[in-house]
């Protein structure tokens, strides 16, 4: 795991020791992707310049080291991520003639491109990566962004220049380049809580989608070309599932097959590995898969809360003790949460809102005391439909679609008479191990759609955190992205897996895998996530719907591969999440820290956000008659990524 930025610089004369500076003071920035070593190549004639910072993780020697040179001398190569095939590719290099002279699966990416070519390289790795190559001969950039955007990259062209980086701040760490926030992202922004990629938070820059290959030529604009199209893998997966004679068994056990693969190629390291476990599905599938396939007792990572709402620790304590893993548990004091808020924004240097930042923050933190490598379930939900809002949405597309528009509008107001926090009320005297998070809120939101008839817009409406951001945003237009595409229901059409396909386009790649990666690369901890190996991907799309949802109840294949090694009594029980108490945070310990943010001053500064409808919703919040922490939290993140970061 790494950090890695670049320039290609095509005016003329730019010095070496120009381009030098410009590109470490770029790699510095990203010394906590890559602790363990930096080093820069540059090609001054070209006006090519790459930075590396290293984690070493496969091959610690210095023939692991980067950036690195093929061994004909035309491509050099700078890496972030690991490649799980590499053993294999290496030896069909090998049999072909190729000699190596480290161990590092850097140099069979960098062998198999020189041979094979770049685009037939990018389809033969299974990994999480993201690549840049660079042709002497051609004196062509190519940048490569894995399948479904675990890794990430930004980059961007102004001034006959094309800069790029893991991360944004190695960006703004080039002098030649002047910032100016893009208003319409803001905006998109405000609706989701992250900013839904190509853009950023930046006009001037973008992040690489997933599976593309970016290639720069001399006096050629730059192209975007996918080796990899999820579209295409659901179309076809849909097509093969309505052919599919797959018996229950015979479904399970080639899953059960294609996740051990998956699991075992990930627990591949030079230095300590280890795995998340909440005590869910997804990580306890993980982590019974790792210690089924070890000979010794797996180390597995969990944080508590002591607020019992949001506390899954003894549900996790109980999972590592039925495996036998070597267990370590922490229980968080609220103080050590608050404390780390202020530093969200040097992480996620583009504002982002999803408040399980926090947590998964902590949980990468403590980890990292004890090993290098961690194993998480993320991606299981979009996978394999987990989510409760694709059965609930599903219903409201389905059955509660043929009710009369009067008898949706007179359920949606009997609902609201009650507020959030009085419907909570009566679901206390719910068992707790029965009882959702926040079930005001989702009952709130029930009542939002029950009036809507489109499926999509049913969608939008429960992925939506400001219903409306142009009027929070000042002189905004929200860019419409892929949840406004309307093929997207041709080519998908059943509405259940359509929220899969769209959730995998997008909150998967520029939410929960942001979110994993800035926290894990924040203490220099690499994250791996078995349940998103492309295989896996591809294999749970030509599956039968039948194979992930029954009853009202998702993820059933996933709940039959647990079932053969936990019992179901240690992991049936309400979906949790993975979040933090903010809504009482924010009226407690965080009030002085938010007014001072949502301040009227504050919010009206640089005239970019609408005081009046922030300054109500907060005041309500504070007031206890509603729950606004989602939104609150988007300009909060907002709010405080602009003191960091001023343009």
């Amino acid at each position: 795991m790494c950090g890695i930025s670049g320039i290609v610089d095509r005016n003329a004369g730019t010095a070496h020791e120009t381009l030098l500076a410009h590109v470490r003071a770029m790699s510095d920035s990203l010394k906590h992707r890559g602790p363990d070593a930096g080093d820069e190549w540059i090609e001054a004639e070209s006006g090519i310049a790459f930075g590396h910072r290293r984690l070493s993780i496969i091959d610690l020697s210095p023939g692991g080291a980067q950036p690195m040179t093929s061994a004909d001398g035309r491509w050099v190569i700078s890496y972030n991520g690991e490649v799980f095939n590499y053993l294999e590719l290496r030896s069909e290099l090998e049999a072909a003639g190729c000699r190596f002279r480290g161990a590092s699966d850097t140099e069979v990416i960098l062998e198999g491109c020189a041979r094979w070519g770049v685009m037939a390289t990018m389809r033969r790795l299974i990994g999480m990566f993201v690549i840049s190559l660079w042709d002497r001969r051609t004196r062509a950039l190519f940048l490569v962004r894995d399948r479904l955007g675990i890794k990430p990259l930004y980059y961007g062209e102004f001034d006959r220049m094309l800069i790029f980086g893991s991360e944004l701040k190695a960006l703004r760490a080039h002098p030649g380049w002047t910032p100016t926030i893009d208003r319409d992202a803001l905006a998109a922004y405000f609706r989701h809580n992250y900013i839904p990629q190509p853009r950023s938070i930046y006009r001037e820059i973008r992040k690489l989608p997933p599976g593309h290959v970016l290639t720069l030529e001399p006096g050629k604009p730059a192209t975007l070309t996918p080796f990899w199209s999820m579209r295409d893998v659901a179309v076809k997966g849909i097509a093969e599932a309505r052919r599919s004679k797959l018996s229950d068994a015979e479904a399970i056990e080639q899953l059960d097959t294609l996740l051990r693969d998956a699991v075992r190629r990930r627990m591949i390291a030079d230095v300590p590995l280890g795995a998340f476990l909440s005590g869910g599905i997804d990580s306890s599938t993980v982590v019974a898969l790792m210690q089924a396939q070890s000979n010794r007792p797996v180390r597995t990572f969990t944080i508590g809360f002591h607020e019992a709402d949001y506390n899954e620790a003894q549900h996790a304590k109980a999972i590592a003790r039925h495996l036998g893993t070597d267990h370590t548990e922490l229980y968080v004091d609220p103080r050590h949460a608050l404390d780390i808020i202020p530093g969200l924004s040097d992480w996620y240097d583009e504002p982002f809102a999803d408040s399980s930042q926090i947590p998964t923050y902590l949980v990468s933190e403590m980890t990292r005391r004890y090993v290098t490598v961690a194993l998480s379930g993320d991606g299981g939900d979009e996978v394999f439909a987990g989510y409760n809002r694709y059965f609930w949405a599903d219903m409201m597309s389905g059955r509660m679609g043929f009710l009369p528009r009067a008898v949706r509008l007179a359920g949606a107001t009997a609902i609201r008479r009650l507020s959030p926090a009085a419907w909570n009320r009566m679901f206390s005297i719910v068992p707790q191990r029965l009882r959702p998070r926040q079930p005001g809120e989702k009952i709130h939101k029930l009542a939002d759609i029950l009036v809507r008839e489109d499926p999509d817009i049913i969608y939008r409406q429960i992925v939506s955190h400001w219903l409306d951001p142009a009027t929070v945003v000042q002189g905004a237009i929200e860019p419409k992205g892929i949840l406004w595409d309307d093929g997207v229901s041709s080519d998908v059409p059943q509405f259940l897996a359509r929220m899969q396909f769209l959730d995998t386009m997008t909150y998967l790649p520029d939410d929960i895998l942001t979110k994993v990666d800035r926290a894990t690369m924040a203490v220099s901890l690499e994250g791996r996530v078995p349940l998103l190996d492309h295989r896996v991907v591809e294999f749970a799309w030509r599956l039968p719907s039948k194979f992930k949802v029954r009853a009202g109840v998702g993820k059933w294949i996933l709940r039959r591969i647990l079932d053969r090694y936990v019992p179901a009594d240690l992991y049936e029980r309400p979906k949790m999440g993975f979040g933090v108490p903010i809504d009482a945070w924010l009226r407690g310990p965080l009030r002085d820290w938010a007014e001072d943010l949502l301040s009227p001053s504050a919010l009206a500064a640089d005239g970019m956000l609408a005081p009046g409808p922030i300054r109500a919703l907060w005041q309500e919040h504070l007031s206890g008659a509603q729950n606004w922490q989602y939104r609150l939290w988007v300009v909060l993140m907002f709010q405080a990524w602009r003191r960091r970061w001023p343009t």
